[in-house]
């Protein structure tokens, strides 16, 4: 007896064991009798070739060893939404009760018979489904929504659905499931490999309180997602990870309630690609993590000027890409409502290999900064980084023109370009002094590192610790780091050090602004932290 096919298999999501597929075929497949399915799998190792069989291509895959024929019998095609509920949370007839025969309930040796048994039970478990409110049936084989207003009937309250890596082979299931859901507001359907809309759709409401939705590894195009979109009039939360979006458009009328946008994993054509969702007027994070990106530029607005794009944006993460240049980081100044930036693993983290320095640059480059790769930025932080910047670049701010009276300070536009905050520094701490400048040597070698220890003489029960410190750092930037250390504001504390040479005598750490190389601190000395 052949086993029965769905008469919409082609195009259907299959599980033959643990391996999912799409069926891409469904007939003879000569000599052999009876009906086989042509496979494209999503893992190409379980495949054997691409379609073609004894010469005769019978479908096509992207892979070339990607496809393979299975007989019907070796293949699930899923279950409805309400049974995969129903099983997940074992509300299924057979897991009520303990039956007897019949209409009869066994206590121990004692059999006791119920009249309307059946009745009671399938009340209670409307009752028990009624009550769901978050429902995951993720790996479930879901790929149905089974009767017309069957959902609505029995899971009237639910608002939370994930629905991921199942079955669904087409967002018109989606649609089915949800029409019956009608308080939805967060729904996860990632790594369904699922066809969707060509054309625009005629907006309905199903989608009418979704808030959040995930549609990661769903092969999704960015086209795709725009024709969707009038369906979701309060979306707050779109995750597209891992769909091969590489172009981007530009979204009319759509996507307006965006707050937080997820395009990680997805290769970018270019920087330039931003540009078509800069206009997101509420958009307050965008995760940009492996996106293929080389820079960010933001055409509209010149040094020291704010962009109009993105002007929500608050949180940008722009990890594991090849950023390399640090004129992308002069230009998440121009972000309006910038506070928070993940930068990790880009090809500009290795132009520096004290990872303090690193820091300290990017700090004083943006200045609404609140947080930076996840650590948050002390006032006393940010004050030592800008007045650090002010004199690393000191020297060549005077050779590109720079100057201390006002009338001849007239830098080149080429030190504008690498520095567009110096002048806004020079503004607010001065222009550097003379003799800050003398001596001062290259970046890359300005952190000459001491090794201090540090003591709280007064608080025995704080263990002595030491800590390499870069010379140049100022006073005000080691009180920052004893308050990660001590938890003590930095404005509380007084600092001085001993030294072998200075035979007992305590020389007091006064000034915040001024270097630890400026009072001749030396290897070994000890810093002496009193409150």
């Amino acid at each position: 007896m052949s086993a029965w096919v769905p008469s919409d298999a082609l195009g259907r999501r299959l599980l033959c064991g643990t391996e999912y597929g799409t069926v891409r075929y469904v007939g003879s497949v000569p000599p052999t009798a009876g009906i086989w399915l042509g496979v494209e799998w999503d893992d190409p190792q379980r495949g054997k070739h691409d379609g073609t069989y004894e010469g005769t291509q019978y479908f096509k895959c992207r892979h070339p060893r990607g496809g393979s024929f299975i007989r019907p019998n070796k293949a699930n095609f899923g279950v409805d939404f309400l049974t995969a509920v129903k099983d997940r949370y074992g509300l299924n007839d057979e897991q009520d009760v303990q039956r007897g025969t019949e209409n009869t309930l066994v206590f121990g040796k004692k059999t006791v018979e119920f009249v309307g048994m059946d009745s009671i039970a399938e009340q209670q478990r409307q009752v028990q489904l009624n009550q769901l409110v978050d429902i995951s049936v993720r790996e479930c084989a879901v790929s149905h929504a089974g009767q017309k207003e069957e959902i609505s009937r029995t899971c009237a309250n639910i608002r939370h659905i994930n629905l991921s890596k199942n079955l669904i082979s087409s967002w018109e299931t989606v649609t089915a499931i949800a029409s019956q859901v009608q308080k939805l507001e967060t729904l996860n359907i990632s790594e369904n490999k699922m066809t969707f809309p060509s054309t625009s759709t005629s907006v309905s409401s199903v989608f009418s309180k979704l808030r959040i939705l995930a549609l990661n590894q769903t092969e999704i195009t960015w086209a795709e997602v725009l024709l969707c979109a009038p369906g979701w009039p309060a979306l707050e939360e779109l995750y597209l990870t891992s769909n091969n979006i590489t172009i981007l458009e530009r979204p009319d009328n759509v996507l307006q309630t965006l707050k937080l946008l997820d395009l990680s994993d997805n290769q970018l054509l270019d920087g330039n690609q931003l540009h078509l969702i800069a206009q997101l007027p509420r958009l307050e994070q965008l995760i940009l993590r492996n996106t293929g990106i080389s820079s960010i530029h933001f055409p509209d607005a010149g040094f020291g000027c704010k962009t109009k794009m993105f002007p929500s944006l608050k949180r940008l993460a722009i990890n594991d890409n090849k950023i390399s240049q640090w004129s992308s980081i002069n230009e998440l100044d121009k972000l309006p409502s910038l506070r928070s930036l993940q930068c990790h693993n880009n090809p500009l983290m290795d132009t520096e290999k004290n990872p303090e320095t690193l820091r300290q640059l990017i700090i004083a480059k943006i200045s609404q900064l609140e947080v930076l790769n996840k650590s948050e930025i002390l006032p006393a932080e940010r004050k030592g980084a800008e007045l650090d910047y002010r004199k690393i670049f000191g020297n060549d701010w005077l050779a590109a023109g720079g100057n201390w009276n006002p009338e001849k300070n007239k830098p080149s536009e080429e030190f504008l370009a690498a520095h567009p905050r110096y002048a806004a520094l020079c503004l607010k701490y001065g222009a550097p002094e003379e003799g800050e400048l003398k001596g001062r040597q290259p970046l890359t070698l300005k952190n000459q590192l001491l090794t201090l220890t540090i003591k709280c003489p007064e608080k025995p029960e704080q263990k002595p610790v030491e800590k390499k410190l870069p010379e140049s750092m100022t006073i005000q930037r080691v009180k920052g780091l004893l308050y990660r250390l001590l938890k003590i504001p930095g404005s509380e504390l007084k600092l001085s050090y001993e030294s072998s040479k200075l035979e007992g005598k305590e020389v007091e750490l006064d000034n915040d602004l001024k270097p630890l190389q400026f009072y001749s601190i030396e290897n070994g000395d000890c810093v002496l932290v009193r409150w």
